[in-house]
């Protein structure tokens, strides 16, 4: 339960960012910029700690190197440009719960890497949780398929352009969720682990800076601040409850409890940004917090047999 809990605040924090991140992009700043500058501070975040605590950096070796390339360079980078990239594309409301589709990915590749053997009652809770997300996003399903029949192919075109990249955003992050889990369990803490996955971000986001050098000398002290908040809001503080919820629980109920982010992203909406949820929505965003937090009544051996 309490790695449950971990996960629920980390998604309380990461859907409270959309508060910040959405404004940003519609105020004349790139997703690239965004995301580039959110690793720049999260790297010199991670720095200043492991200076103040005086230990060196032990969370490289060759067994780490291919999972931090996984959640740092594809999760953290270039899953976030994605997600930043789609908000500006599509319907920012889809692109969130296009995220239900991860746990198809993690799920899976718990399956195959981690040999996490899964009990069927795990699938009951995983379907209910998908009905849940296409209750909560059929109404924007419809006015898409409106658009089509109008034949507005610019904004059809942006739209599965933005859609695109929500799903390329949704397999990066399942992909970040069960390797996370593998580091997990090679005895890296916390402060390790987010080390790695910001460091390797960084890295992944810099060939974008050598070919847009603007990206760094247009920055406004502004949005500086902005972004720093983000930074230190959903990555700092939302990644450490994170990495404290996912070493307490297998990597398949992680993905389910990660579920909670787009139904609060879509309260938070509702709430500051006036945007309306239908009765369809409600029951779907009912449905999927029953099914994501059902999981973990059940005894660990009762949903994941030792392998």
């Amino acid at each position: 339960m309490t790695g449950i809990i971990f996960i629920f605040f980390a998604c309380l924090l990461w859907a409270a960012d959309t508060l910040i991140r959405y404004p940003l992009l519609f105020s004349g700043s790139s997703a690239q910029q965004i995301v580039l500058f959110e690793h720049l501070i999260l790297v010199a975040v991670l720095i200043g700690i492991f200076v103040f605590k005086r230990r060196k950096p032990n969370f490289l070796s060759r067994q780490t190197l291919l999972p931090f390339i996984v959640i740092g360079v594809f999760g953290s980078a270039l899953g976030t440009l994605a997600f930043t990239e789609a908000f500006y594309l599509a319907n920012p409301t889809v692109v969130i719960l296009l995220q239900k589709l991860q746990p198809i990915v993690a799920v899976t590749l718990a399956c195959v890497l981690l040999k996490e053997q899964i009990n069927p009652r795990f699938f009951l809770w995983l379907g209910l949780a998908l009905l849940g997300s296409l209750l909560l996003i059929w109404p924007d399903l419809q006015s898409l398929s409106s658009s089509f029949q109008e034949g507005n192919i610019e904004h059809n075109n942006n739209a599965l352009l933005g859609y695109g990249l929500a799903l390329f955003a949704v397999v990066s992050w399942g992909c970040a969720t069960v390797f996370g889990k593998k580091l997990s369990t090679k005895g890296l803490d916390s402060v390790d682990l987010m080390a790695g996955r910001f460091s390797f971000g960084l890295l992944g986001m810099l060939p974008f800076a050598f070919m847009t050098p603007t990206l760094i000398t247009t920055i406004e002290i502004s949005i500086l601040q902005k972004i720093a908040i983000l930074a230190l809001l959903s990555g700092v503080i939302g990644m450490y409850f994170y990495y404290q919820g996912l070493k307490r629980i297998p990597a398949h109920w992680a993905t389910l409890a990660e579920m909670f982010f787009p139904v609060a992203a879509i309260f938070i909406n509702w709430l500051y940004l006036s945007v309306a949820m239908t009765e369809m929505q409600l029951i779907g965003a009912a449905t999927l917090v029953i099914a994501s937090t059902m999981v973990q009544h059940k005894p660990k051996n009762a949903l994941v047999k030792a392998a």
